[in-house]
């Protein structure tokens, strides 16, 4: 119970971290081109967190990548460098709070892709979950001007959303490695296949200043949010972690309104209840997935009882089997509800849960 505690306190985290990536990334595109922009945060946040887990006392036990790992490897390396940028050429033409609520779409990539081609399940809880933070998601697009069209930047956002929900599958297959590593592979890849692009194309490098504010603004919102994305994911898997990930949109609405004075209207406070509600929905769903129960083990076996002392008399020795309950097979245990059992419940335990 503890470790999915830890696991979603991770999810949430990520989020909120990653809420500040869309508006502080507004302000810094009036002086820092698009492509140029991705490659910055990537490179902050690869760098940063190898630098992390350099002087980090977490030192994770985990085993290193594999031959095996290498195609989701480099499809997440791809995808990360494909995502960034549609998503800063998608804010050159969208207002912060309307690319972040879209952006939320990537709940929706990830949860699909993981349940159609990586054959995750997704319980009722979690499915009305994902259906609320969509129509959310739909009612808040609607706020701000000219939201009521689909225009390029909102397109460009719902393309990165669709990257990154293929890319959370892929990190998910790479999960049980360290996350640091991974982390760091990711940005420091995907940061330097942007910067090629970005030279390629003929965008410069800007001042200093923006540079070193570009680099620690991808070390917290991209770095430090994969790294606690990557952590939950190895306890929630990819569909869960990126449920609880919806509130990263809210977030970042709050925090353009406060940066960037975007106004909310009435359709977010329609949007807000729709989140909470979700959220409650994604709680109970992770609570659900744990039980502790006392049960009692029964088992049969097979003896002969002419190699057993009986209070009772048989005419012939035979062998034969019967069932019986120890008083010492008595316990309790936490485990989840999807697992299977090797054990029978008793009537009264299964209809108790």
């Amino acid at each position: 119970m503890k470790t999915k505690h830890i696991a979603t306190f991770y999810a949430i985290l990520a989020a909120a971290l990653y809420a500040i990536n869309i508006p502080f990334s507004k302000l810094l595109l009036d002086e820092v081109e698009p492509t140029m922009m991705a490659a910055l945060l990537y490179l902050g946040a690869g760098v940063g967190l190898f630098l992390y887990g350099m002087i980090s006392r977490d030192r994770e036990r985990s085993e290193p990548l594999t031959r095996a790992e290498l195609p989701y490897t480099i499809g997440m390396i791809v995808l990360d460098i494909a995502a960034p940028i549609l998503l800063m050429l998608g804010l050159t033409h969208a207002n912060a709070s309307n690319a972040s609520l879209l952006n939320n779409f990537e709940i929706v990539a990830t949860s699909l892709i993981a349940f159609l081609l990586f054959k995750e399940k997704l319980s009722r809880r979690l499915t009305l979950a994902i259906g609320l933070v969509t129509a959310a998601s739909i009612a808040l697009s609607f706020a701000g001007e000219g939201s009521l069209q689909f225009n390029m930047g909102s397109l460009l956002v719902l393309a990165a959303a669709c990257c990154w929900g293929m890319e959370n599958n892929c990190t998910r297959m790479l999960s049980t490695k360290s996350s640091v590593q991974i982390t760091t592979i990711k940005g420091i890849f995907s940061g330097l296949g942007s910067l090629i692009i970005a030279l390629f194309i003929g965008e410069g490098f800007p001042r200093p200043l923006l540079i070193l504010a570009a680099l620690f603004l991808g070390f917290v919102a991209y770095g430090l949010s994969i790294n606690f994305y990557i952590k939950a994911q190895k306890d929630l898997g990819a569909a869960k972690t990126s449920a609880y990930y919806s509130i990263a949109p809210f977030l970042g609405v709050l925090f353009g309104t406060l940066l960037l004075r975007e106004q909310p209207t009435l359709r977010f406070f329609l949007g807000l209840a729709l989140m909470i509600a979700a959220t409650v929905l994604m709680v109970k769903d992770t609570i659900a997935l744990q039980h502790t129960h006392e049960h009692t083990h029964t088992h049969t076996h097979a003896h002969s009882h002419g190699d057993l002392i009986h209070t009772h008399e048989h005419q012939h020795i035979h062998t034969h089997a019967h069932v019986h309950q120890s008083d010492e097979s008595i316990h309790d245990h936490d485990h989840d509800a999807n697992a299977d059992h090797r054990h029978t419940h008793t009537p009264e335990q299964m209809s108790a849960n």
